[in-house]
């Protein structure tokens, strides 16, 4: 098993407090390095996002 199997097994239905703490992740970085990398950064995070599956759609609330 894979280190990004373990890590998408052990997010399952947690899926949207990954993608806050990716998007943290990433404003940190853009902040040391004052924007500079901020397209890299944003690359990466959405490739990070997409291998984790914290990028779905969410179901709409119930109604």
């Amino acid at each position: 098993m894979s280190v990004m199997d373990k890590l998408k097994q052990m997010l399952k239905g947690h899926e949207d407090k990954a993608g806050q703490g990716i998007d943290k992740a990433g404003d940190f970085v853009d902040e040391k390095t004052q924007g500079k990398y901020s397209g890299h950064v944003d690359t990466a995070q959405e490739r990070l996002k997409d291998q984790l599956g914290t990028d779905r759609p969410q179901d709409p609330p119930p109604q």
